[in-house]
């Protein structure tokens, strides 16, 4: 991958789109330290990333789903959600086993965070089964709430639509504009599915080869000849 820049702004969201073998996930191993970069850099509100440790790079605010999920299936879904909250009542332990007022506080403002998310995706009624027991299309949708709910600057998505049905869909789109236009998260997005890009982003990056070929918004892309040879295969 050589030659790849973009940004992304509070509450936008910016797709990356491209054939496979183009480099979108390379591109996000790299925003969150799991790949070296040879040149370049990475920066988050004017901090360097790049030199941080993948862990270090999470708790700097960026936050990222996978294509195969990773939820905890002994936990309940709240229980999940909640454990992306662990770095706002993880330092509270302490406090909650003394009982302080405080400590009760933030747990009981963590509680209500998670499941206001989980009602936001249709999920409320889910909270207390188990993740085991989820459609794979619900455990996605449990995953990105729970990577969402420390309100992370950064969220990176990497082909949540995989696996949705198309009411789910619906519903995906809804909370990734939510997520932006109301949270104000900046969102970098990988999908395949091509109309859930053009109706949830303010801007679309084509990657091609691991170069970038185009940037601009939705109605730009979708016109451009280059893209429409590259990644959709004909002009």
């Amino acid at each position: 991958m050589s030659g790849v820049s973009l940004d992304v702004a509070p509450g936008e969201v910016v797709a990356v789109i491209g054939p496979n073998g183009a480099g979108k996930t390379t591109l996000f191993n790299a925003i969150t330290g799991l790949v070296p970069l040879a040149t370049g850099r990475i920066e988050l509100k004017g901090e360097r990333l790049d030199k941080l440790l993948p862990h270090e790079i999470a708790d700097k605010g960026v936050r990222r789903t996978f294509q195969n999920g990773g939820l905890c299936g002994h936990l309940t879904v709240l229980e999940n959600v909640l454990a992306g909250l662990h770095a706002e009542v993880g330092g509270n332990l302490v406090s909650i086993v003394l009982g302080l007022r405080s400590a009760r506080r933030a747990e009981r403002a963590a509680v209500d965070r998670a499941r206001g998310l989980l009602n936001l995706m249709r999920l409320g009624g889910l909270a207390d089964d188990l993740a085991s027991r989820l459609s794979g299309g619900e455990q996605r949708m449990v995953e990105i709430v729970r990577t969402i709910a420390a309100r992370p600057p950064l969220l990176l998505l990497d082909e949540p639509a995989v696996g949705l049905a198309p009411q789910t869909r619906v519903e995906l789109a809804n909370v990734i504009r939510h997520l932006a236009g109301t949270e104000g998260i900046g969102v970098l997005l990988i999908e395949h599915a091509i109309e859930l890009v053009m109706d949830v982003s303010d801007r679309i990056v084509v990657l091609n080869y691991g170069e970038a070929i185009a940037d601009g918004p939705p109605a730009a892309i979708r016109s451009n000849r280059v893209v429409l040879e590259a990644y959709l295969g004909h002009g």
